[in-house]
């Protein structure tokens, strides 16, 4: 059967006892719930994923909840579908009632979403329903998603050509570069208490240190001016702009949001912005744009009017190929733990999609599978430090808060592993002796760095608020020594098989360092990291032109 006539099928919208045609078809199945309107957007896509192997079937967004759910479920036997896919914005407000601005033929490119009634989170937020789209994929009423899904959140099919063509240009792209390692971390100040402060600084470690290999290189910004990765704050809005368009592969924000901004920056006398959707027509990332994770409240509110920040990026053209956030209050404890789940899925689990990394996270959010020491440390410090009065409560309410905003079947590219090993030279400790095996061709970046968190200089202490000229070119100076972790590097071509560099060192260098590696090959890219320790250098013979004490017999001194 030719692609072209698997499209033709997949556009037809199905009925209530949905085509029985390509039922029996062992491929696995895509779900997505299309209004009419957007179906000449939606062909690319289609074609897209239809290639790739999966038999792609769009259902009509017309009717009851309880009907399109239906629809969802007669498509393909449970064990077959693999993506649910829900295409269109919510036609309702924050208070769950129809939107006042949404006309007719508005809501009829919408897809609704039932709401499940808040609990949690009620003493935090004026909000008593949550946009609840998990319950489309629950497919065994169990209240949790069996199922990967997303919303492509477009009011005209000129946005969702947008997006759409944003996706599958990720997809495509053979930009191998250093990006592809890259991961920006913006993070604002807590606020809530010093308690849940401990608690979410403490997961932000775990997610820069225990969750994040050292293979990949972090850039972190703080908005705190103390701090010595703080920009100038005069540009904190400028620098996080900066860090959504330098390529990466994930941007992450850790602090308090609003559905159509980022929390500010204080400082004394007053504040600056860190990002609104006022700002994201400067999302320009043409090479690697990031999948944003915003462990914040209300980013995601998908149904908020005007449209959430997170469906204004992405919107954008140059602005992230998705986005993963909450659509009301986000609690400490439970947004820190999503954010530890979704890295693991990425990076120790290799998710092939990012649909099934949000799966994962959301899974083991509430029943993990393997319980780590640093998961139980945190339950732990959350039974005494969180004010819900379940837990459990706390993370089955965050299954529904959380909401990938973005194509659940947008495929994740993980590198080929790099053996590594180091040593300094025996005949000369300025030499680092680097080894290793590339299972591809290409330009190789060999890099000794200091681990996350280590800075290589003592930076000012920042006791009162800055006012002149070169205080400010201090904090950008001191912003961008802090993000450079770099003590040597190289760069050569390798090919496939065993490799061999040197790194020049400070003759006086001691300590724990990494050693890294980034391969960007033709088709793909591989990465590697070791550890290294380097002795402290014998200290050299102080003489001060005295003899040395010669002892006589008895041991006393001459």
């Amino acid at each position: 059967m030719t692609a072209a006539l698997l499209v033709l099928l997949s556009l037809t919208v199905e009925n209530d006892s949905a085509s029985t045609i390509l039922a029996d078809a062992p491929r696995p199945a895509i779900v997505a719930v299309c209004p009419e309107d957007f179906r000449r957007a939606m062909a690319p896509w289609v074609k897209h994923r239809t290639d790739q192997g999966y038999d792609v079937r769009l259902v009509s967004n017309l009717g009851t909840l309880e009907e399109i759910r239906g629809r969802i479920r007669a498509v393909a036997p449970a064990e077959r579908l693999k993506f649910l896919v829900l295409v269109g914005d919510v036609p309702t407000g924050m208070d769950g009632s129809p939107a006042g601005d949404v006309d007719a033929a508005a809501a009829a490119r919408c897809v609704p979403t039932p709401y499940a009634k808040a609990k949690v989170i009620l003493p935090w937020g004026p909000e008593r329903k949550i946009p609840n789209d998990a319950w489309y994929a629950d497919l065994d009423d169990d209240h949790l998603p069996d199922v990967a899904e997303g919303r492509l959140t477009a009011d005209t099919p000129e946005e969702l050509a947008v997006i759409v063509a944003k996706t599958l240009a990720y997809e495509r792209s053979t930009d191998f570069g250093l990006w592809r390692r890259q991961l920006n971390f913006v993070a604002g100040v807590g606020g809530f208490g010093a308690l849940l402060d401990t608690l979410l600084e403490s997961a932000t470690q775990y997610l820069l240190t225990g969750g994040v290999p050292a293979d990949y290189q972090v850039r972190m910004t703080q908005a705190n001016w103390r701090a010595a990765y703080c920009p100038d704050p005069r540009r904190i809005n400028q620098a996080t702009i900066d860090r959504l368009n330098d390529g990466a592969m994930f941007w992450t924000y850790i602090g308090h949001g609003r559905p159509q901004r980022l929390g500010a920056m204080r400082v004394p006398g007053g504040g600056y912005p860190l990002l609104s959707t006022r700002d994201v027509w400067q999302l320009r990332a043409d090479r690697g744009p990031s999948i944003a994770l915003a462990l914040a409240c209300y980013t995601g509110a998908i149904d908020s009017r005007p449209d959430c920040l997170a469906e204004a990026m992405l919107r954008q053209p140059g602005g992230p190929v998705a986005v993963v956030a909450s659509s009301r209050v986000a609690m400490p404890y439970a947004m820190a733990v999503i954010g530890m789940e979704l890295m693991n899925a990425c990076f120790n689990e290799h998710a092939p999609t990012l649909g099934e990394a949000v799966l994962a996270a959301k899974r083991n959010l509430i029943s993990p599978s393997e319980k780590t020491e640093t998961r139980t440390t945190l339950d732990s410090i959350a039974s005494l430090a969180s004010p819900s009065a379940s837990l459990a409560d706390e993370r089955a309410e965050h299954v529904v808060l959380f909401n990938l905003i973005g194509d659940p079947c947008l495929r994740l590219r993980w590198p080929r592993p790099v053996t590594v090993s180091a040593a300094v030279d025996g005949a000369d400790r300025t030499k680092l002796v680097v080894e290793g095996n590339s299972p591809i061709a290409g330009r190789a970046t060999i890099e000794l760095v200091r681990p996350l968190g280590q800075l290589g200089f003592r930076p000012p202490r920042r006791t009162c608020f800055p006012d002149t000229p070169n205080a400010w070119a201090e904090y950008e100076l001191t912003y961008q020594k802090a993000n450079d972790r770099r003590v040597s590097t190289a760069e050569s071509r390798v090919d496939p098989g065993p490799f061999r560099t040197e790194l020049t060192l400070p003759d006086d260098l001691a300590g724990t360092f990494q050693v890294r590696v980034f391969v960007e090959g033709r088709d793909g890219f591989a990465t590697g990291s070791t550890s290294v320790h380097l002795a402290k250098p014998p200290e050299k013979e102080k003489t001060s032109g005295v003899p040395p004490h010669r002892p006589r017999a008895g041991g006393q001194p001459v």
